[in-house]
C-alpha cells in the first residue's frame, strides 16, 4: 500500500463551509493546534509531542493548499519543538532545573530581526521563482514570524506571544483566501489563547507564583 493511499482518507470532505469543503485533515489541524497552543500557554510539557502531530497534519493540508512555505515550515518546526522539548525539562543546559520565563535581549532582537528581514525576502524570491505560488510574500512573512516566534517558545521569551499574535493576524486573512475557513477560524482562536498566554507569562515576570511546568500524559 502506497502512501498516497494511506492519506486518502484524511483528504476526504467531512463536512462543508460556505459551499467549500473540510477535509479530516484540516479538521485534525484544527485540533491538535488548538489543543497546543492551549498547553503551551499553561507551560505543560504535552504542548511539543501535540504540536508536532499538529506540524504533520498542517503539512499536507499546506501542501494541497499551494502554501509551500507553510508546509516546509512545519518539518522545522517539528525540530524545534524537539529543541524547545529539551530546554523546556534541561533548562537549556545539563543538569539544569526547568526554563524560567524571561524577556528577550537587545542582542536576540537584534538577530531575530535581521534573520526575519533576510528571510522573508529570500523565500518571496523563492516562491515566486520555482513555485505556483499566489501569495509569496505573505507566505514568506508569516513563514519569518512564526520561526522567530517559535524560537522565543523554545526559550520561553515572553514576547514571543505578541509575534505569534502579529502572525495570527496575517494568517487569518490568507487562510480565508485560500478557502481554508476552518483553519482561518482556528487562527482566531489562537489569537485568543495567544492573549492569555501573554497574560499567565506576564505574571511569571512579575514574581508571582510561577506555573510549574508539568507532564500531561
Amino acid at each position: 500500500m502506497s502512501l498516497a493511499n494511506i492519506l486518502e482518507p484524511l483528504q476526504q470532505p467531512l463536512f462543508t463551509i460556505l459551499d467549500t469543503p473540510v477535509s479530516w485533515t484540516e479538521v485534525l489541524g484544527f485540533g491538535s493546534g488548538a489543543l497546543c497552543v492551549w498547553l503551551v500557554a499553561r507551560q505543560y510539557l504535552a504542548n511539543w509531542p501535540i504540536g508536532m502531530a499538529n506540524n504533520l497534519f498542517f503539512i499536507l493540508l499546506f501542501t494541497q493548499a499551494g502554501l509551500y512555505a507553510d508546509a516546509g515550515l512545519q518539518i522545522v518546526f517539528i525540530a524545534l519543538a524537539l529543541y524547545g522539548w529539551w530546554t523546556w525539562t534541561h533548562g537549556g543546559g545539563p543538569g539544569s532545573g526547568a526554563l524560567p520565563v524571561r524577556r528577550t535581549s537587545r542582542t536576540e532582537w537584534t538577530w531575530l530581526i535581521t534573520a526575519g528581514v533576510v528571510g522573508t525576502l529570500a523565500l518571496t524570491l523563492l516562491l515566486d521563482s520555482a513555485t505556483d505560488s499566489t501569495v509569496p510574500f505573505w507566505d514568506a512573512l508569516t513563514t519569518a514570524l512564526s520561526l522567530t516566534a517559535t524560537y522565543g517558545q523554545c526559550r520561553k521569551r515572553f514576547e514571543s506571544w505578541w509575534l505569534w499574535i502579529a502572525a495570527d493576524v496575517i494568517y487569518v486573512p490568507l487562510y480565508a483566501y485560500k478557502e481554508l475557513y476552518l483553519t482561518s477560524l482556528l487562527y482566531v482562536g489562537f489569537m485568543t489563547l495567544c492573549v492569555l498566554g501573554l497574560r499567565r507569562w506576564s505574571r511569571d515576570l512579575a514574581g508571582r507564583p510561577a506555573l510549574r511546568v508539568e507532564a500531561v500524559v
